[in-house]
C-alpha cells in the first residue's frame, strides 16, 4: 500500500503503516489425578466452558486416558481466571483436580 504524504506548514508527515501481531492464545489444561470423580470433571468442563455433556465427557476421557486434556482458546487473563476458578472449585469439594494454562502455538 503506498503511503500518502500530508503537508502541514513546513512539516511533511508520512502516513505510517502499522502492523499488529495477534495476541497469543492460551488453553486451560486439566491433569489426570486418578482420584477426582469423572462426573466432577465433566461438570467443571460443562460449567466453565459451556460444552455439552457429550463433548465434556469426550474431554474427560482424554484427560483420563492420556493424562491431560485441553479446553478453550482465550487471552492469557481469561485462561488464568478459568484455571484458578476450576482449582478453587475442586479444592472446595475436596478433590485434587489441578489445571494450568498453556500457550497455543501460533498459526
Amino acid at each position: 500500500m503506498p503511503t500518502e504524504e500530508y503537508t502541514s506548514g513546513n512539516i511533511q508527515l508520512d502516513e505510517a503503516e502499522v502492523e499488529f501481531d495477534k495476541p497469543p492464545l492460551f488453553t486451560v489444561v486439566f491433569f489426570n489425578d486418578d482420584y477426582t470423580p469423572m462426573e466432577f470433571v465433566v461438570y467443571a468442563i460443562q460449567h466453565f466452558f459451556g460444552y455439552d455433556h457429550a463433548k465434556a465427557t469426550e474431554v474427560m476421557l482424554q484427560i483420563h486416558n492420556e493424562g491431560s486434556g485441553r479446553c478453550g482458546a482465550f487471552s492469557q487473563e481469561i485462561a488464568e481466571t478459568r484455571s484458578q476458578q476450576i482449582n478453587a472449585l475442586a479444592k472446595q469439594n475436596d478433590h485434587p483436580l489441578k489445571t494450568d494454562i498453556e500457550e497455543l502455538p501460533k498459526d
